[in-house]
């Protein structure tokens, strides 16, 4: 990490895409040791599939469109669609518009998902830093010609931490 005597101001569009993932770096562990920021356009379609994560927290607000939000242990983790789950003390999937704010712990199982028929955009913050380097290994499996190859995606995320409980679902 560089020792930064300044603060750091980016102006709109600028940061680093992350593929064509929809992904633009903010701030990633080069400037920060402790979070990196990203500004995420989710796809109509678009599901990043249940999943939790050994160490890193999470932090997701919308600015544009919806997205369908999971943030909590269901009664049952089933392997199909986690937008039918529920939780024990009866919290359920919520679709979020502006303003909407989903904080996820470390060992949280969460989701988003895009439902609708136009882009969502979000700022998405992880902490600690370093999650760019998850986010570049995704990118490039999905940027590569055909279907997402599924198990390149659970491996990428086992190597950072992240345990898969439904599948990742491209949008388009």
């Amino acid at each position: 990490m560089c020792a930064m005597t300044h603060g750091l101001v980016l102006s709109p569009g600028s940061g680093r895409r992350m593929g064509t993932s929809g992904m633009t770096l903010k701030v990633g562990a080069d400037v920060s040791a402790r979070w990196s920021v990203f500004e995420a356009d989710v796809e109509p379609g678009f599901d990043v599939g249940a999943h939790l994560h050994d160490e890193a927290e999470e932090l997701f607000y919308i600015l544009d469109g919806e997205l369908d939000l999971l943030a909590f242990e269901p009664r049952i983790r089933a392997s199909g669609d986690w937008r039918a789950w529920e939780s024990g003390t009866g919290h359920k999937v919520v679709r979020g518009g502006p303003g909407s704010m989903m904080y996820v712990p470390s060992g949280c199982p969460h989701a988003f998902a895009n439902p609708g028929s136009v882009p969502a955009r979000m700022l998405f913050l992880a902490a600690p830093a370093g999650h760019e380097l998850y986010i570049r290994e995704i990118a490039d499996i999905l940027d590569a010609p055909g279907p997402p190859d599924q198990r390149a995606i659970a491996e990428a995320r086992t190597r950072h931490g992240i345990h898969q409980l439904t599948p990742m679902k491209p949008g388009g």
